[in-house]
């Protein structure tokens, strides 16, 4: 893959959380645009903060991390061009919507971005038209955000993000505690994102959806290590990988070679790991 072609690079990242907590590893890998990647592992596994990392909320500890063939940095994102930039070409949907929505109704929510990066309020207002249509919530546009269903504030911080009209997007757990309806929508918009060009880049542990949603999988360990990378359904196959990463348990007697997607429907033999 030419650097032309590569939106986001880790080159050997590690983190720890106050300095002695380790979330990542030694972390290395490229994303190209328009792809569409999940980053898998169980819970605690360093999935949340490699996407803090791409997005500039924290920074490595070791390593090295660039997007669109600039180095990010502390100091780098005090630079306010540069911060522009960043932020106007990277998004960020939250696991948790209330830690994301906060503005006193949707219309102020979804216009909160492009005010804050100075654009005029025309243009701002035509964008939050248009988004608010498209994810078919003009209807929430007077409410406060609090008074919504989970479904209902998921679809406002996904607008709050898409008015940017950013190249990546990233989600954290994006089907986490929506029912299923809003889980099938969510899954059907990154599919049109994506169609429409957009890099997606995914943390999850449900493999149900994976295939759905995701054409190139990072695997990482329990001890934050990345150890896969490779097309979904190769990754979905390999039943060792996915015991070992403690995304599926198994009983002994269960052959590895049977493709994983059996394994997770079996009766009383497999569940996805919490």
């Amino acid at each position: 893959m030419s650097c032309v072609d590569t939106v986001m690079e880790l080159r050997s990242v590690s983190y720890q959380y106050l300095g002695r907590f380790p979330a990542l590893d030694g972390v290395s890998f490229t994303v190209g645009r328009g792809e569409r990647v999940a980053l898998l592992g169980a819970n605690g596994c360093g999935k949340s903060t490699v996407l803090k990392v791409l997005d500039g909320l924290v920074f490595p500890d070791r390593g090295s991390y660039d997007a669109f063939a600039v180095p990010v940095t502390e100091d780098a994102l005090e630079d306010d061009q540069f911060v522009t930039a960043f932020r106007s070409r990277v998004g960020f949907v939250f696991q948790n919507s209330d830690a994301q929505v906060f503005s006193p109704t949707v219309r102020e929510e979804v216009a909160f971005g492009p005010l804050q990066m100075g654009l005029d309020s025309p243009d701002v207002e035509r964008r939050v038209d248009d988004v608010l249509a498209m994810l078919e919530i003009a209807h929430l546009a007077d409410r406060a955000p609090h008074q919504l269903s989970g479904g209902q504030k998921k679809r406002v911080a996904v607008a709050s993000v898409l008015v940017m009209n950013p190249e990546v997007l990233l989600f954290d757990e994006p089907t986490a505690a929506l029912d299923p309806r809003a889980q099938q929508w969510l899954v059907a918009l990154i599919a049109e994102l994506h169609a429409s060009g957009k890099t997606i880049i995914i943390a999850t542990h449900d493999l149900d959806r994976l295939e759905a949603i995701a054409d190139r999988c990072i695997v990482f360990s329990e001890d934050h290590e990345l150890v896969a990378d490779g097309p979904t359904r190769a990754i979905l196959d390999d039943v060792a990988l996915l015991q070992r990463v403690n995304l599926v348990h198994d009983h002994a007697h269960v052959h590895a070679q049977e493709p994983a997607h059996r394994h997770l429907h079996g009766r009383g033999h497999h569940q996805l790991a919490g």
